[in-house]
């Protein structure tokens, strides 16, 4: 017997063993071993299916990786009410951009590797701010770009 997880927010997991169904005064319980270990687990199968992701699964991922709405449409260049769309289209897939930037996040979210993340959020930070100068400095035989603070320090 097999026990339909739907507290996962998707219609299609199952889990064969790893849970317990004991009884309570409000009914039937269950209680499911290490679940954090078993969301990461879906996660990775989500993310390694070579399907399109749907809006359900769109919002596990985002979830898993304690992102809100806004903070996930900000990474993937999509405003807030196209995710929120998106979420809500359960069964309805989502285009292939974000569906393989979503991937990418996801996979280095669990992998701790945090290279792509900081990149992304450092776009969508982008995004945010005016489209200012840039200031550059020649030290010996390279330029780089100044900072902000190292440029208030030159005008003070």
């Amino acid at each position: 017997m097999s026990y339909h997880y739907t507290e996962s927010g998707l219609d299609n997991i199952y889990l064969i063993d790893g849970y317990t169904v004991h009884k309570t005064s409000y009914g039937e319980g269950v209680s499911i071993q290490n679940t954090a270990g078993l969301h990461k687990a879906i996660g990775k199968w989500l993310v390694a299916r070579p399907i399109p992701l749907n809006g359900a699964e769109l919002r596990f991922l985002r979830t898993e990786m304690e992102l809100t709405q806004r903070d996930l449409a900000g990474i993937i260049g999509a405003t807030e009410q196209t995710l929120r769309l998106w979420e809500k289209g359960r069964g309805k897939l989502i285009p292939g951009t974000a569906d393989r930037l979503v991937r990418a996040l996801y996979s280095e979210f669990v992998g701790g590797d945090v290279h792509i993340r900081k990149m992304l959020d450092r776009l969508a930070e982008l995004d945010r701010l005016e489209n200012g100068r840039g200031c550059f400095s020649k030290t010996n035989s390279t330029w780089k770009p100044l900072r902000a603070p190292q440029l208030e320090e030159m005008h003070a």
